[in-house]
């Protein structure tokens, strides 16, 4: 006892902490914690504390709920970076007087037939604006049906309803059936739409949002499952035909095939297999859905099943965001275009040789509109899953393929018993090493050109400069192996161009291969510039003549690797092989000179018309014309070959200060001839000649789309010959030239490339008088 007094006593005569003491415990001390703290004691003079608490409420209940008080200076940039408690347009959370926090809406309300029609309907429409790009947030997520259908997550397809605990032995609503079976399919669909995209390369901030909130797109319940429920669901349709009308029986039926046939067409997809079996599904829902549309009048709609107030539980730091509303029109076309691109697409499968499958690409991809997302993703599955291309080519084949076609047709650097060779020594052997070589470094390179073209065509057109130095790299790296192979096929060099009297070189079929496609791949950058609008009205002169020389040079490129292939020609016997690449050296040097022709005919009147004053020429305070140029062509100022001509040599090649304005547009006029002359053998080629062969299919075929594009060019040439005969009429009439603007009675409108003949051809509309 006397132990434990001391040690009491020893711990209570020692200091307080803070007033309290373990001898000295006084509850009041803990009841005064939960009460409002006093005022601060401010200790520094000339300050008075004064305790605003009071006041502050009172003003602040006279304002009405969801009013905000903003100082004058609380800028845009301050108010997006931050959440605006309060705001009805930042604050998910705000409700109006009298508004409860949930949707009211009960799930469980027997529904109508003509209800079931407009809520799928709806559905539809909310899955294409899906498909367009919008969040589920604002598209499917926003149905309460869909909400507690997948709220909690459903584990087995009996979970999946939007009625939980329901009594076993209650039988459910025929028309609740209906619309659950739909929804099954919905999200069955959706869950493989999204999952393909994500596996694919695209861009979720500029193509498609893959976000799923958290939500089961019913990942764990199988396909068939839910194709049984669909089923049934159309069973009970026709049992219970005798009580709602054939027209509508058949309604409902046509909504839930559509399901089927959807998750059909992408069941089939992955199989990559034969284009005409795999379209009997898409050509099935092409058929119904034409009849969906007929049959729309008969919905009856039910605004009060889709609300926004689900976005609060599927992100809590996203502002509320209106539903997405499209019109039965708007549906109804792009439904039936991602139908149409659906058969379309397949027809890539067809493969024949790998120039047609590179037209298919560029063409299916140049349509406008573009094809949707879930259609490039699936040509991206068909053309690269697991590496094997089209599902039954290797990349090695492919490559020679192309190789064979544009530079070596029946060649000895190609022939697959080159790997059979075991002997060191041999040059076989040495041939078939270097060749693997190549194929190691160009093979991704020669790939990325066809996954650049299934992206959208902003994108296209960044992926395809940035691969410009790629490319220039495996230009440099295959005139390496070309020298290494000239020791094993002991080449003779040539003279060319014949009689120029220069020193003899190889024919370099892997440099010149390479080079080939570099140079196509600047063209198209320049062109896809025209279609995305990059470029001033002042500067299509310019940009136009660079494509001018850029075109050029390349078919002075193809009449090199056509003299080297003659010469080849002569001294074997002709093949199949052979006679392939002569027909596609004559397309492609053909297509070349015409677009020289067409763009120096742009490029000269562009010229002319910035010498009248017609084009109008922003101000540019921050700039110049060199500074200008840098940045246009800075994606070319890296590669070496073709040189980028200096600022100074542009300008005098586009300006042409020695040439007269009449002589400008005699050759303008006689280049627009030209390229016309071209453009009619281009449009009468067959399929075969033009390398645009392809399977047959509802929506249409790789070789009609080249048609229709060398059509357009046409149409766009004569528009050229036109306008520089407009041009020419309005000189003659104008008595003194040097009166420019003042004394021309003529106007020009320059399109946007969407109003235009072809996006690529921006050709100005002349007329008379002024705007």
């Amino acid at each position: 006892m006397n132990a434990v007094h001391d040690d009491t006593t020893a711990v209570s005569d020692g200091p307080e902490l803070g007033g309290f003491s373990i001898n000295s415990y006084d509850p009041r001390a803990y009841l005064d914690a939960f009460e409002e703290p006093p005022p601060p004691m401010i200790s520094s003079e000339g300050i008075v504390a004064h305790n605003i608490t009071e006041e502050f409420r009172s003003a602040a209940a006279t304002l009405e709920p969801g009013e905000l008080v903003k100082d004058g200076y609380f800028t845009l940039f301050e108010s997006v970076g931050a959440l605006e408690i309060g705001d009805p347009k930042m604050d998910s959370g705000c409700l109006a007087p009298g508004e409860s926090l949930d949707d009211d809406y009960d799930v469980t309300r027997p529904l109508l037939p003509g209800e079931v029609i407009g809520i799928i309907d709806q559905l539809l429409s909310l899955e294409i604006a899906w498909h367009l790009g919008y969040p589920l947030s604002q598209t499917l997520f926003t149905s309460v049906y869909i909400e507690h259908m997948l709220q909690p997550t459903p584990m087995t397809v009996q979970d999946a309803d939007f009625i939980r605990n329901r009594p076993p032995q209650s039988q459910r609503d025929p028309m609740h059936g209906v619309l659950r079976a739909y929804c099954l399919g919905l999200l069955k669909s959706s869950c493989y739409v999204n999952e393909r995209i994500k596996q694919e390369h695209s861009y979720e901030e500029e193509d498609f949002v893959t976000n799923t909130y958290n939500r089961s797109l019913l990942e764990k319940i199988g396909r068939y499952e839910i194709r049984d429920e669909i089923m049934e669901a159309r069973n009970i349709i026709h049992e219970i035909r005798h009580t709602i009308t054939d027209e509508m029986a058949h309604a409902l039926g046509f909504r839930l095939e559509l399901r089927t046939a959807f998750l059909r067409a992408i069941e089939l997809s992955e199989l990559r297999s034969d284009a005409e079996s795999l379209s009997l599904p898409w050509s099935q829902m092409q058929g119904v859905w034409e009849a969906i549309n007929k049959t729309r009048h008969l919905g009856k709609p039910v605004p009060e099943a889709f609300s926004t107030k689900i976005q609060r539980r599927l992100a809590s730091t996203m502002p509320p965001r209106p539903i997405v509303q499209l019109g039965p029109e708007e549906t109804h076309e792009h439904f039936k275009k991602l139908i149409a691109d659906g058969i379309d697409v397949l027809n890539v499968l067809n493969y024949s040789d790998s120039q047609s499958l590179l037209n298919f690409v560029l063409t299916f991809q140049a349509q406008k509109p573009q094809p949707l997302v879930f259609i490039r993703a699936l040509l991206q599955n068909f053309l690269f899953h697991d590496m094997v291309i089209l599902g039954r080519l290797s990349i090695r084949q492919i490559l020679d393929d192309d190789l064979s076609i544009v530079v070596l047709p029946s060649s000895l650097l190609l022939d697959p018993a080159n790997d059979n060779v075991e002997a060191p020594h041999h040059p076989r052997y040495a041939i078939a090493h270097q060749m693997e070589l190549f194929r190691q470094r160009a093979a991704q390179s020669y790939l990325d050109i066809f996954r650049a073209f299934c992206q959208n065509r902003c994108r296209v057109r960044r992926t395809l400069f940035h691969s410009l130095q790629d490319w220039e790299t495996v230009q440099i790296d295959a005139e390496e192996i070309d020298q290494l192979l000239q020791l094993q096929t002991e080449e003779k060099p040539l003279v060319y161009p014949p009689s120029s009297g220069v020193v003899p070189s190889h024919s370099l079929p892997l440099s010149s291969w390479a080079y080939h496609y570099k140079l196509r791949l600047m063209e198209w950058t320049v062109q896809l510039g025209f279609e995305l609008e990059i470029y001033q009205p002042d500067e299509l002169a310019g940009m136009y003549w660079y494509l001018s020389y850029l075109s050029r040079t390349r078919a002075q490129h193809l009449e090199r690797i056509k003299f080297f292939s003659a010469h080849r020609l002569e001294t074997t016997t002709a093949t199949s092989q052979q006679t392939r690449s002569k027909a596609y050296l004559h397309l492609a040097t053909l297509e070349a000179t015409t677009t020289h022709h067409l763009a120096t005919a742009l490029s000269a009147l562009y010229t002319v018309l910035a010498r009248l004053d017609l084009i109008p020429r922003p101000p540019r305070p921050y700039g110049t014309d060199a500074l200008r140029y840098q940045v246009r062509m800075k994606p070319f100022a890296s590669i070496g070959l073709p040189e980028l001509p200096s600022f100074e040599s542009f300008t005098t090649a586009v300006l042409k200060p020695n040439v007269s304005t009449p002589a400008l547009l005699e050759s303008a006029a006689k280049a627009a001839a030209a390229a016309r002359v071209g453009l009619e053998v281009l449009s009468k080629m067959g399929e075969g000649e033009a390398f645009a062969t392809g399977g047959r299919g509802g929506g249409g075929t790789g070789f009609e789309r080249w048609v229709g594009g060398a059509r357009a060019w046409m149409r766009a040439c004569i528009a050229v010959g036109v306008a520089v005969e407009s041009v020419k009429r309005a000189l003659v009439a104008n008595a003194d030239e040097k009166a420019g603007m003042g004394g021309l009675t003529m106007s020009v409108e320059v399109p946007r490339p969407e109003n235009g003949y072809h996006e690529w051809w921006i050709v100005p509309r002349v007329s008379k008088g002024r705007f």
